[in-house]
């Protein structure tokens, strides 16, 4: 018997569905209880109860913070492992998160930077360079695989690590400042420092979609992107930037947060094939719900304190990794 093909808008509206409903459960379910209506009344008719302060405030931004987040992540996550044909490429596997972190607390460190707005000029340099450096380190033997690029990147993100702690532990005044952010949290964000990353955000969404296409046939391989007349040079180029600039204003807005970019272009390929065109929403829906799930499970783990939401993404994340590797080996 033939399985049944489920349309691909279908898919695309339920992962849709799935993210609104994960952002309401972020405004409601915490330690300040906060029923459905009170978030409907916070938008439709605030009267300055406690209630309404805590959506408005704390929780609205924080789900709007956490669905921008989990979905850059997801398409820059896609676009790595299709860079690089390897399926456990990400942002935190490959050293990205790390060197936009090792950026992000150099500025901090020796210039004093605390505005959010350089922290992401610092994480996207920082994300590059890292990029340029795992790149080379991979070429280094003559020959690029999918495996010297991950140990290249393994190598560097445990690098990049070192070098952060080293920082941090002689200038406790600034791991006062980023301990808990380097953990991965999206606690405490002001709405309007929240709108101010969209629109980097999405210019990056956008040329990812431009760049769908040419996608399509890079995975194809090399040659044949070449004999269908794609400049396969520009197209990497351009893919390049759209992990940097996703990756680094993540990192500049959340902290390093793992496993998102892995996980969520296996689950997008799974449920909607190999095409761009309809992977990258995919990838966008469930790299934000699993943050927004992220966030939510970070309020219950150690009730009635909350963890960072970087904590509670391994929690989720790890086993899925383990499981994929083990599949791997045994294949």
């Amino acid at each position: 018997m033939m399985p049944v093909q489920v349309p691909k808008g279908l898919v695309l509206a339920t992962l849709f569905l799935a993210v609104i409903a994960l952002a309401t459960c972020s405004m409601i379910l915490g330690y300040t209880g906060i029923s459905w209506q009170d978030v409907t009344g916070a938008f439709s008719a605030f009267d300055g109860s406690r209630e309404h302060i805590v959506v408005l405030e704390m929780r609205f931004p924080r789900a709007v913070l956490a669905t921008l987040v989990g979905a850059s992540l997801g398409v820059a996550g896609l676009f790595m492992q299709g860079l690089t044909r390897n399926p456990l490429a990400s942002p935190c596997i490959f050293g990205i998160n790390a060197g936009a972190s090792l950026a992000i607390v150099v500025a901090t460190a020796f210039f004093g930077v605390t505005s959010h707005e350089f922290f992401a000029l610092f994480a996207m340099v920082g994300a590059a360079a890292t990029a340029c450096v795992v790149y080379f380190l991979g070429m280094s033997t003559g020959n690029l695989t999918p495996l010297n690029l991950t140990l290249a990147g393994v190598a560097v993100n445990a690098f990049l690590a070192s070098i952060t702690s080293g920082i941090l532990v002689f200038n406790e005044s600034v791991l006062d400042e980023v301990l808990f952010w380097l953990s991965g949290s999206i606690e405490g964000r002001r709405l309007d420092l929240v709108v101010s990353m969209i629109p980097v955000m999405v210019a990056g969404w956008l040329v990812a979609f431009l760049l769908a296409k040419s996608m399509n046939a890079q995975a194809l391989g090399d040659d044949i992107a070449k004999s269908l007349g794609q400049k396969t040079v520009r197209v990497k180029l351009a893919a390049c930037l759209v992990v940097v600039s996703l990756a680094g204003i993540s990192v500049a807005m959340a902290g390093p947060i793992g496993f998102a970019g892995l996980i969520a272009p296996h689950f997008a390929r799974a449920l909607l094939g190999l095409d761009y065109r309809w992977l990258i929403p995919g990838s966008m829906f469930i790299g934000a719900s699993l943050l927004l799930s992220a966030d939510v499970l970070a309020r219950f783990i150690v009730w009635p304190q909350e963890v960072p939401v970087g904590v509670a993404m391994s929690l989720i994340g790890a086993p899925f990794f383990i499981a994929y590797a083990r599949r791997s080996l045994t294949t």
